[in-house]
């Protein structure tokens, strides 16, 4: 009951922040929410708490343990067929399963195939996992390998402006960001992290990152691929984002989410008491601990997807949409609401702790989530210049990503890794179901036609600034060791021969 007390109240001060600048808007003549609204976003809010704190438990309880014992595990045998196997198809069936990607395959329905679209992305992140785990176990610089991949994407998105289809590239690159969700984020960093203290080595705290990057770059070749041989124009109708349809409909969003979440989690399972059996064999508390702490999972997941559909996306779109009236405030508030929307992000708790304790300290909690809240606030008063002005997501995607690829080249490779597996992980749910509805309505208000080709690509940003600020961060690290190893060495230089040796005859 301790832990459960000590997670609720860390996910209470990871909420306080939007919910406060929330209902201080709706004081200001900027916004005007009815009392509806504010009633089901002030109870969303209660539930995102309740559902963060849950989940983070679940994480460290089952999610994270079993994502290690099964690198662990699987390392140790010596079988590099069965584990690359195991991770290519899990890879599949996790994003296959993942909620994100069945609404992003919805909203192109009409000129691609729902269930080819599914299993393409799905097929893109096993193949990106399993090229992921050969990067750990053969030791290889996940610079090269980011570069090269971010140059096929680049290619692909050239020639798909080239055939004419614009309207698909922002969406393409969102897709990187909304297929690495809370459910597989844990797990596949845990992974990493099992193989690469199993096989050891001098840089094992630095093989353990990178999966998450590597699998957000599978779903944003494939989405491309596919959207060079789609045919006809991609249409987006703005649904109805109203909190009183959400509140008509509680019952069937609540079912249709446990679902999903049971659907993902039970392959996870599944695949989890296969190897049990077979390979790890755990003993029994263990396992009765992975029991409970899918159950905490489950339960926390369902209520934060729930209360985020219900309360924060209704209020989002009508926010973003009486802002557009008001410019300025619209990038104001868009830059304080990003800053504190990475906060209620549940997989970002996990990602922090993880560094923590890998780097031992080196990178601490408070550094991510400073380096995390300017990235993403950042990204999202880009996100909203870009509505204003009306120019394509490459105009930030290209030099953005030049630079933080070659920043990668001049920075510890931890930090590297660390900062673009953070790009995957702060472009979780809320950023999907708050902050693109929040898009979407100022998008809807000022450029009404342009609303998929400008409101999409506010989670790609939100994906790509942190890869720059966290490796800032690992730069300025590295300049202030350098300046007090010089400064050491100058005072030692300096010292007077007669204060260092000083002997005593008496």
């Amino acid at each position: 009951m301790k832990r459960v007390l000590l997670k609720l109240r860390e996910a209470l001060f990871s909420v306080l922040p939007i919910t406060a600048i929330v209902f201080i808007l709706a004081a200001t003549p900027l916004v005007n929410l009815s009392s509806t609204e504010l009633i089901a976003f002030g109870v969303a809010a209660v539930a995102l708490i309740v559902g963060i704190g849950l989940f983070s438990l679940g994480a460290d309880l089952a999610m994270m343990p079993m994502g290690e014992h099964i690198g662990d595990g699987l390392t140790k045998s010596k079988k590099l067929t069965v584990l690359l196997i195991v991770c290519f198809v899990m890879g599949v069936l996790i994003t296959v399963a993942e909620p994100d990607l069945s609404v992003l395959a919805e909203q192109v329905s009409e000129v691609m195939n729902n269930l080819v679209l599914i299993i393409t992305v799905g097929v893109g992140v096993g193949l990106f996992l399993l090229l992921a785990v050969i990067k750990i176990i053969f030791r290889k610089d996940l610079s090269a390998l980011l570069l090269f991949f971010y140059m096929v994407v680049f290619a692909l998105a050239a020639l798909l402006i080239e055939s004419g289809k614009n309207d698909f590239l922002a969406m393409s690159f969102d897709s990187g960001g909304v297929t690495t969700g809370p459910i597989t984020v844990p797990f596949i960093m845990s992974l990493g992290v099992g193989i690469a203290m199993t096989i050891g080595g001098r840089d094992s705290n630095q093989n353990s990152f990178g999966l998450v990057a590597m699998c957000s770059i599978g779903p944003i070749i494939a989405v491309l691929a596919l959207s060079l041989t789609a045919k006809g124009d991609l249409t987006y109708t703005v649904p109805d984002y109203s909190v009183q349809e959400s509140l008509s409909h509680v019952g069937l969003t609540l079912g249709e989410t446990a679902l999903n979440v049971l659907r993902a989690l039970a392959l996870i399972v599944a695949f989890f008491l296969v190897l049990q059996f077979t390979v790890l064999k755990l003993p029994k508390q263990k396992i009765i601990a992975i029991i409970i702490g899918i159950t905490y999972t489950f339960v926390g997941l369902v209520i934060f997807l729930t209360a985020v559909e219900i309360g924060f996306m209704p209020v989002g779109f009508k926010i973003g949409s009486e802002l557009a009236e008001n410019r300025v405030a619209l990038v104001i508030i868009g830059l304080g609401l990003g800053m504190v929307t990475v906060l209620a992000e549940p997989a970002i708790h996990v990602l922090n702790k993880q560094v923590e304790e890998i780097t031992e300290g080196g990178v601490t909690k408070k550094e991510m989530l400073i380096a995390l809240c300017i990235g993403v606030g950042l990204a999202i008063a880009m996100a909203t210049l870009r509505i204003i002005f009306n120019f394509s997501v490459l105009f930030y995607l290209i030099p953005g990503y030049a630079i933080s690829l070659g920043l990668s080249f001049f920075v510890p490779k931890i930090y590297t890794a660390i900062a673009f597996d953070s790009g995957g992980v702060a472009s979780g749910p809320l950023t999907s179901s708050f902050i693109l509805p929040l898009a979407i309505g100022a998008c809807s208000e000022i450029a009404p036609d342009s609303i998929l080709s400008l409101a999409f690509g506010v989670v790609a940003l939100v994906a790509m600034i942190p890869l720059i600020t966290i490796q800032v961060l690992g730069f300025k690290a590295v300049v202030s060791q350098k300046a007090r190893r010089r400064i050491i060495m100058n005072r030692i230089l300096a010292a007077d021969d007669e204060q260092i040796i000083n002997f005593s005859w008496e």
